[in-house]
């Protein structure tokens, strides 16, 4: 029997990121999958900027970021026409070095963060086919005879999520009659190619072009029937595009799904499971909110997990993952419902031009900015990403916090010695020059103490000459 901290049921990329960010807090952990290997082809295909500020706090950013492509502008094309152009949403974030989303594949995701997880590797082609709960966690047996006895269990395996449906959980899907064909590949047109999402406007809008890391592209077109060939797909991708015509010089992935809307009715229960990713959420893959989300899930858990394991931190705090994550669950399926349908349904005929003013609208769920976890209030929003110096080096705020810890900011001088608990780090940062020391020319927090959560929250802040009331 092996012992951990953590099992972690699926290794697609939230498993993985799960796995990951145990193993950078210490964290003992089994992550178990019944496939052969990580994704080679298809499934998700963006990073936004909110997931991109996540990578740089576990360095993973510098591995990701040149593999993909930038992309931050939506444009709409009618009968070969150029209709119009956005990207103002991305343009007005504020505290955000990288405004764009990250093209790229999910399998880049997944082999990066397979490759990370240094002594555990992932235990594959195993299936799960019992897990009890005891007095010092869950003990999970496995097809292949072994057993895992953890103090928790996470169940990161999809939408179809065998520990969901092993603990009873309500699950109650909506399918819409929307069905989409998806095809990547390397294309030839005649059509001027730009590296921005371009959403067709035919008689509906059921074709949009998606940019893809190296000399790819996708392809989403909305069929609406079970049964459908290639050849009847590209009649409608040449229909939407005309007068311009299109071909595949290769085909790299080409499926087909439906979509399906659904939020687990607990993403927490009986003190010792929890639901990740597509376990307790699935939607239209409109806004490419569903592997962004998922990670997101996996920030928000790990930290707390790691609170109550190794800094004893009262085990209430694992409850505020549902309290937190299932609102933003709710969120997207909610734009991206309102997204899919736009492309069928338009009472004024505008389904392209309606699209993108939807995008708008949710701007701040599409590009994981606007996510915050208690309206009305600073904490808990987001921390503000800027340059900062050390000397003469320059860095980015985002890559001084740490992920197994808290992070106490002091921006400017403090008059007065504060003692802090062993899971906070405090770093200074000056508002001039210093030699040896952090210092920013931001006008962000000046004269503020920041207490900010392992997942880049704020918790809570105060003047820094108010510094003995960030604990209190």
């Amino acid at each position: 029997m092996k012992k951990v901290d953590i099992a972690i049921i699926g290794a697609g990329p939230v498993g993985l990121m799960c796995a990951y960010l145990a193993q950078l807090c210490g964290l003992s952990f089994a992550i178990i999958d019944k496939s052969a290997g990580t994704l080679e082809v298809g499934r998700a295909d963006a990073l936004n900027a909110r997931t991109l500020q996540l990578f740089e706090v576990v360095k993973l950013f510098d591995d990701i970021y040149p593999l993909g492509k930038t992309c931050n502008t939506s444009s709409v094309w009618s009968q070969g026409k150029f209709i119009s152009r956005q990207s103002s949403w991305w343009d007005e974030l504020e505290g955000c070095l990288h405004k764009h989303f990250l093209m790229i594949g999910q399998s880049y995701v997944e082999k990066l963060l397979d490759s990370k997880l240094e002594e555990t590797k992932v235990k594959r082609l195993t299936e799960v086919k019992n897990i009890v709960l005891n007095e010092g966690g869950c003990l999970t047996e496995l097809s292949n005879g072994e057993q895992v006895q953890s103090k928790y269990l996470i169940g990161a395996d999809g939408s179809r999520s065998f520990v969901r449906n092993h603990f009873k959980i309500p699950f109650e899907i909506t399918r819409p009659q929307i069905i989409w064909a998806v095809i990547d590949g390397i294309i030839e047109s005649d059509f001027p190619k730009v590296p921005e999402i371009i959403v067709f406007q035919a008689e509906t809008s059921d074709v949009a072009w998606i940019p893809r890391e190296g000399n790819i592209d996708r392809f989403y077109v909305r069929m609406d029937v079970d049964n459908f060939t290639f050849e009847e797909v590209m009649k409608k991708i040449n229909h939407a595009i005309r007068p311009h015509h299109l071909n595949f010089k290769e085909v790299i992935w080409f499926s087909q799904f439906s979509v399906k809307e659904s939020v687990a009715e607990k993403f927490f229960f009986r003190d010792r499971i929890f639901l990740v990713g597509d376990s307790c959420h699935v939607h239209s893959v409109n806004g490419g909110q569903g592997l962004n989300t998922g990670l997101a899930d996996a920030f928000n858990l790990i930290w707390k997990i790691n609170m109550v394991l190794n800094f004893k931190t009262p085990q209430k705090i694992l409850q505020s993952y549902e309290e937190e994550r299932k609102p933003v669950a709710l969120s997207v399926i909610k734009s991206s419902g309102e997204l899919v349908r736009s492309t069928k349904y338009s009472l004024t005929q505008t389904h392209a031009q309606d699209y993108v003013r939807i995008v708008q609208k949710y701007a701040g769920n599409i590009t994981g900015m606007g996510v915050s976890y208690y309206k009305n209030s600073n904490e808990s929003s987001r921390l503000f990403d800027f340059e900062v110096f050390e000397g003469d080096n320059k860095t980015r705020l985002y890559s001084l916090l740490s992920y197994a810890k808290y992070t106490l900011f002091l921006f400017g001088t403090s008059p007065q010695a504060i003692s802090v608990p062993e899971n906070v780090n405090v770093i200074q940062i000056f508002s001039h020059k210093e030699a040896n020391s952090f210092w920013t020319q931001s006008n962000f927090y000046q004269n503020k103490a920041v207490l900010v959560r392992p997942d880049a929250y704020i918790q809570t802040s105060s003047f820094i000459d108010q510094l003995e009331s960030i604990f209190i």
